[in-house]
């Protein structure tokens, strides 16, 4: 099976990692970090000569969990042993914090050729541990859970607990068995869909932050992924029904999305404030996290920043501002001190005063009308929204999702706290709004 509407699933991919495919804000041609993506029906029979093309080393380490080990693992590493010796390092239930690291590193320190065989915590550890001594390495992927395989950042727990997004590197090669992913369980694939979710709420809050503040805005990230998104749109309901050509278009969007990085620099066009409200779960919810995936979270605070941004723009009047409200104390109870001093040097850097809260009270005023136009060409509704999730199978709130309620709402109302992306989050609790909006997230 092919992409129905292109004739290869890696069209206009190819084009871009070949340099054929001119940047439109540019005008130059693209120039990004990747050696070879493919994506097939099936790719049976075919690990070695995909390996060998990239000209990784001699001798083979494939990195695996037990369930992505069963799922392909198995599989890679049987087809490598026609190249050269193979060693076989499967993690037991890994996170993708700096403890992790460390310890793979020291397990790959004598490595010569490091292939990764899973989604986010695998590649995520594999591509952060590689890239620190600039090593190659390259991926197949189990399921189509999140959009990381193909972005230059790895999303690492730092010791203090701090989930943030490192510099890395891309990997070499990037593979993936349709049959193999949409044959994993479907909460994989709606995790993957969650995280695709974001774009509109994304978009809305860094053109808001760039019109309002004037950051950096970049249109080149939407407009390579624009027609697979409305695609995989149509068939979101078939993810749940383990469809290949769903799982195809859902592939192509988060390929896609990690591609945008490479122009950007930044991951701004795939994570604003629905990224901050998942980071704050991930960070704080301790026993009380429901075991989750993050694209899972991304998805159901997706929603809640649709209801935010969309209950805002509704009003003709713009919301005032007033100077940030900002709690040390309480930030270190909930944070324990390391991560909230880490996290009060991000909100400083945002944080109004008086008179930039004045300032930015003026520029409402004069962009507010315009600002509530121009965000409608990028604005899903939130019904809408809703009802694709829901036909993933993925959850649609904080009870769907197993967060308590009153940890939702913490997370929904402090989560801005955590880095200096401004969102409409920062607008609704410097307007005095946003804890009575929690109220009903949960």
């Amino acid at each position: 099976m092919t992409n129905p509407a292109a004739g290869s699933w890696t069209a206009l991919i190819d084009d871009i990692l070949e340099g054929h495919w001119t940047n439109p804000e540019t005008g130059k041609k693209a120039v990004v970090p990747y050696e070879r993506i493919v994506i097939e029906e099936s790719l049976e029979g075919r690990a070695a000569d995909l390996v060998s093309e990239l000209d990784l080393g001699e001798r083979f380490t494939v990195v695996a969990d037990a369930a992505t080990y069963d799922a392909l693992g198995e599989r890679v590493a049987r087809e490598l042993r026609t190249l050269g010796p193979v060693d076989v390092l499967i993690l037991d239930h890994p996170h993708a914090d700096m403890a992790n690291v460390e310890s793979l590193a020291v397990k790959l320190a004598d490595a010569d050729a490091v292939i990764a065989v899973g989604s986010g915590t695998i590649n995520d550890l594999c591509k952060f541990v590689t890239g620190r001594n600039e090593r190659r390495y390259c991926v197949f992927g189990t399921a189509g859970s999140m959009n990381g395989y193909t972005s230059t950042t790895a999303s690492i727990t730092l010791e203090s607990g701090l989930k943030v997004s490192l510099p890395s590197h891309a990997p070499s090669g990037f593979f993936v068995d349709l049959g193999v992913s949409a044959a994993a369980p479907t909460y994989l694939s709606a995790a993957g869909f969650g995280d695709c979710l974001c774009r509109s709420v994304a978009q809305i809050d860094w053109w808001m932050s760039h019109r309002l503040l004037g950051t950096a805005y970049h249109q080149v990230p939407f407009l390579i992924q624009e027609k697979d998104e409305a695609a995989l749109n149509e068939r979101a309901a078939k993810l749940a029904e383990h469809d290949i050509e769903a799982n195809g278009y859902l592939y192509r969007v988060l390929t896609l999305c990690g591609l945008g990085i490479s122009f950007t620099g930044v991951s701004n066009h795939g994570s604003m404030g629905e990224h901050q409200i998942s980071h704050y779960i991930d960070c704080f919810a301790g026993e009380r996290h429901p075991g989750t995936l993050h694209g899972t979270q991304v998805g159901v605070a997706s929603l809640t920043m649709a209801r935010l941004q969309q209950a805002m723009l509704a009003s003709d009047k713009p919301p005032v501002v007033k100077a940030t409200k900002i709690d040390p104390d309480d930030m270190v109870r909930r944070m324990g001190p390391a991560v909230a001093a880490q996290c009060l040097d991000e909100l400083k850097k945002k944080a109004f005063d008086e008179t930039t809260a004045a300032a930015f009270n003026e520029r409402l005023q004069e962009v507010w009308p315009t600002l509530r136009q121009e965000v409608k060409q990028f604005m899903v509704p939130v019904d809408e929204m809703q009802r694709l999730l829901k036909s993933t199978g993925g959850p649609t709130s904080a009870a769907e999702l197993g967060t308590p309620a009153d940890f939702y709402r913490e997370a929904v109302v402090h989560c801005r706290e955590m880095r200096n992306r401004f969102s409409f989050l920062d607008i609704a609790a410097d307007a005095g709004m946003l804890e009575d909006f929690a109220r009903g997230e949960a």
